[in-house]
């Protein structure tokens, strides 16, 4: 059976909606027809232990979180093929390793309250994106970054900032994308912030569609 690591320890903040983010990817995973581990421990990860796995998911992560062994064995698992997933504060995520910010795509910086707003969905083909509509409401926390990554990765959606308060990004703000930089397969969502994400189906095909494209299922 095919399986992915799901990690969520943080040095930081942390998100109360972890524990949801951990259900919705083992329901999510095991639909598809593999499983999900998930740990805090960065013990983890070793060559040898994440030979095991397709896709390596950092859900709602922040901070310092990996060993330098845990980096050097990432890095070479991602270069290697393998997949990765990152998910809202992933990318607020060992800001110190340069290898890790390429791999993200972006480094977090900010975000303005937790509101609705409207995104929009520039890459239908993607089988994260597929499923949702031109013009998505939801509410989160609207991320900003320190870079635009556009150029550097396929963006799949961005978000209008005439349709909530407080955003600084300007006119160009994606929030989602992916990319095989790196050898493997990368994809990155800023959404996510809250319990209710992974109750609702929409985000659900979403983080499920991203899942399985990371590991080559789909």
């Amino acid at each position: 059976m095919h399986r992915a690591l799901a990690y969520t320890r943080t040095t930081g903040y942390r998100h109360a909606s972890i524990p949801a983010g951990i259900a919705a990817l083992k329901d999510l995973a095991a639909d598809a027809g593999f499983a999900v581990d998930a740990t805090e421990d960065p013990g983890e990860f070793t060559e040898a232990n994440l030979a095991r796995y397709r896709v390596v998911v950092f859900l709602s992560t922040t901070g310092d979180v990996l060993t330098d062994e845990g980096r050097s064995a990432l890095a070479d698992f991602v270069l290697d093929g393998g997949g990765f997933l990152g998910v809202h504060s992933a990318a607020n995520t060992e800001t110190g390793w340069d290898f890790f910010g390429d791999l993200i795509g972006a480094r977090f910086t900010r975000h303005p309250q937790l509101q609705p707003g409207v995104v929009t969905l520039e890459d239908q083909r993607h089988p994260a994106t597929a499923h949702l509509p031109g013009q998505w409401p939801w509410t989160d926390e609207w991320y900003e970054f320190s870079s635009n990554p556009r150029g550097n990765v396929r963006v799949l959606a961005s978000v209008d900032e005439r349709t909530y308060e407080d955003g600084r990004m300007g006119i160009d703000h994606p929030l989602i994308w992916c990319h095989e930089n790196c050898g493997g397969r990368s994809f990155y969502t800023s959404l996510g912030h809250a319990d209710e994400a992974y109750a609702d189906a929409a985000f659900r095909a979403h983080l499920a569609g991203a899942l399985t494209w990371a590991a080559r299922l789909d």
